[in-house]
């Protein structure tokens, strides 16, 4: 007689509990049903991305020819090759004023890995992490992931209501750890020095850890980009990450870095070795020659050319009704209030994209604070975002 069928409950055939909270992004959702519509034929405006514009810089893609030429394709250290592990710590010194030791540093698979070996190194069940809104998508389920709950705190109300009354507010005694976005992802929001400084100041006097996303660090027009890292006291308690993607045009080369002390970094390092154990070799020998032979003047000259998109962008935008305020101060995209259009902010982008062919993201994406708004992304050639302002009055018009 055979055993009787186990329950849907019981059953070993499911996913771990892990899994619960955690979906593809709205952003994942909306590149597809882009795919599907080019797939047919279709002309798609899209605002959606989140890739530079421009191509990877020639000495980078020289430096992995050079690689492969050398037959530099072999296993290399789980934390980096210890070429670029001295240029991170040297840019790192020099420019984010962290103090940064080479034990300290380790290569990721985008700055994705960085987040979320800092996620797995910090957090045990239940324990929460305060995650500033609106936020880079993944974050939240990378904390969720990685057994932990975010907490969704409003930046506007931050900015509002003070640093301290707003995270006060959310404080619980599980609260481990504040996730700090500077350049913001949507909203190319920049946290000043004094903004950070209270951020710092709470953090110290809870004893919470910050988690640093910086992923757009060399995109900043107007005030300064401030690691929070390196305010005083904050490098011990600081897990600061970084990505190569936005600042050379790497997004598919795969590759970032955090950097961490004691005791983190120990468990960052064994959250790599035991995932990917590492970055492919020659790709490490081209972020090398990003960091090495790449001029300041290029990031200068990709700074003019964003600012340039993201004034027409905005202009345009406000000729439609749809205001964006503050004006962001990085990053590359734009996240206007919507609200005038009618119903959701999911409903809305789905309609502009399925009736004027405009793609952007809608602010639920984004957490508790990204209603009302979509996002766009400026990060497009001047003609494409004429052509798509183009077809979003037109659609307007027709509504």
């Amino acid at each position: 007689m055979s055993a009787p069928m186990p329950s849907p409950a019981t059953t070993n055939l499911r996913l771990s509990s892990r899994f619960a909270e955690v979906g593809f992004s709205e952003i994942v959702r909306i590149r597809n049903r882009v795919m599907a519509l080019k797939a047919a034929g279709e002309t798609v405006h899209q605002f959606e991305g989140g890739e530079p514009f421009f191509e990877t810089p020639e000495p980078i893609k020289e430096a992995m020819r050079r690689a492969l030429a050398d037959n530099k394709t072999r296993y290399a250290p789980s934390s980096g090759i210890p070429p670029l592990i001295e240029a991170i710590v040297d840019k790192l010194r020099t420019k984010n004023k962290l103090p940064a030791e080479p034990s300290h540093v380790i290569v990721g698979v985008g700055g994705m890995q960085g987040l979320y070996g800092a996620f797995n190194a910090l957090l045990d069940p239940g324990d929460e992490v305060l995650l500033l809104s609106p936020y880079w998508t993944p974050t939240r389920d990378l904390i969720h992931m990685t057994g932990g709950r975010a907490i969704c705190v409003e930046t506007a109300r931050i900015l509002a209501e003070g640093v301290a009354t707003t995270l006060a507010a959310r404080l619980t005694p599980r609260t481990r750890a504040i996730l700090v976005n500077t350049p913001n992802n949507p909203t190319g929001q920049v946290l000043t020095r004094a903004n950070l400084e209270a951020i710092a100041d709470f953090a110290r006097r809870h004893d919470l850890v910050v988690v640093s996303d910086e992923a757009y660090e060399d995109l900043v027009y107007d005030g300064e980009h401030v690691s929070i890292g390196s305010l005083p006291e904050m490098y011990a308690r600081t897990i600061s990450v970084y990505t190569l993607s936005k600042s050379y045009g790497m997004t598919g080369w795969r590759i970032g870095y955090a950097v961490a002390p004691e005791p983190f970094i120990t468990g960052i390092k064994t959250s790599v070795l035991y995932s990917t154990n590492g970055v492919s070799t020659p790709t490490q020998w081209a972020a090398l020659a990003a960091l090495r032979d790449v001029p300041e003047s290029f990031l200068a000259e990709c700074r003019a050319a964003y600012r340039q998109r993201r004034d027409r962008l905005m202009a345009g935008l406000a000729a439609l009704g749809l205001p964006v305020k503050p004006t962001p101060d990085g990053a590359f995209y734009v996240f206007p209030d919507v609200s005038t259009l009618g119903g959701t902010s999911a409903d809305i982008a789905l309609r502009l994209l399925n009736e004027a062919r405009v793609a952007t993201v809608p602010g639920t994406a984004f957490g508790c604070a990204g209603e009302g708004h979509l996002r766009l992304s400026y990060s497009l050639s001047l003609d494409a975002i004429e052509r798509g302002l183009e077809a979003l009055e037109r659609y307007l018009k027709r509504g």
